[in-house]
């Protein structure tokens, strides 16, 4: 309903039936946020209250070997042949002495997170890959240049997924592994203290090429009122001085 002044100035007012409307949506959207986008933003508020800068999906260049995307972690024994050698067509070896190629692939993590700090040294980036199927953990196990670029891009790299949906020993061992419950309503998981840590990631030394600080810039980091507590403080303070 808008409404008019006596100096033409314009007021927009809703109504109650458009009040509940509003609210109606908001639920019907809350509901159909999907159980991967619900656990991402459970991550990127435990990450916000560590004091880490947190972005969600971002697109990185990473640097992986050739070959990776032709290896396979684990193949079983329908894999091989009667000598035991992998018959899925597998790339030599390097040779002594000479270097994997390399070349350049886009890596989408789930969730990306940096140290709130001026000092590059202490960033200590860290990748988390939220999973809630067990098909698309699988698949996601069976794609090496993946993981590479993951472990290119950060100093620890971590899979997050519900605790019935795979055992920690199944993820290979330079990964982290943090779990969370289930809630009893399908698809829900619940509060931040649900999050279990199964396994630390093995740490690497990282330092963020230019590339990546480039798209970082261009990037908006997740922002509430749980990854920011200090300025939400600061808020709290300018409303009772007001």
């Amino acid at each position: 309903m808008c409404q008019r002044d006596a100096q033409d100035r314009e007021t927009l007012r809703v109504t109650e039936s458009g009040l509940q409307l509003l609210a109606d949506v908001r639920k019907k959207r809350i509901r159909a946020e999907s159980p991967h986008d619900r656990l991402a933003a459970l991550v990127c508020a435990h990450l916000g209250r560590q004091g880490r800068i947190v972005w969600r999906e971002l697109s990185l260049r990473a640097k992986v070997e050739v070959s990776a995307d032709d290896r396979v972690a684990q193949p079983d024994s329908s894999m091989l042949d009667f000598e035991g050698r992998s018959a899925i067509g597998l790339p030599d070896a390097p040779r002594p002495g000479h270097a994997m190629p390399t070349k350049w692939r886009i890596a989408r993590p789930d969730v990306f997170s940096i140290r709130n700090t001026s000092v590059e040294r202490y960033l200590h980036p860290v990748v988390h890959e939220i999973k809630v199927s067990r098909a698309d953990l699988l698949c996601d196990l069976r794609n090496p240049s993946k993981r590479e670029a993951y472990r290119w891009l950060s100093c620890e790299t971590y899979y997050v997924f519900p605790a019935n949906l795979a055992a920690p020993e199944e993820i290979p061992e330079p990964f982290g592994v943090l779990t969370v419950n289930p809630s009893i309503d399908e698809g829900s998981f619940l509060d931040d203290g649900a999050l279990e840590l199964m396994r630390p990631a093995q740490h690497c030394p990282c330092e963020l090429p230019f590339a990546v600080w480039m798209a970082l810039a261009k990037s908006t980091p997740v922002c509430d009122d749980a990854t920011e507590p200090a300025q939400a403080a600061l808020t709290d303070v300018a409303h009772e001085d007001a």
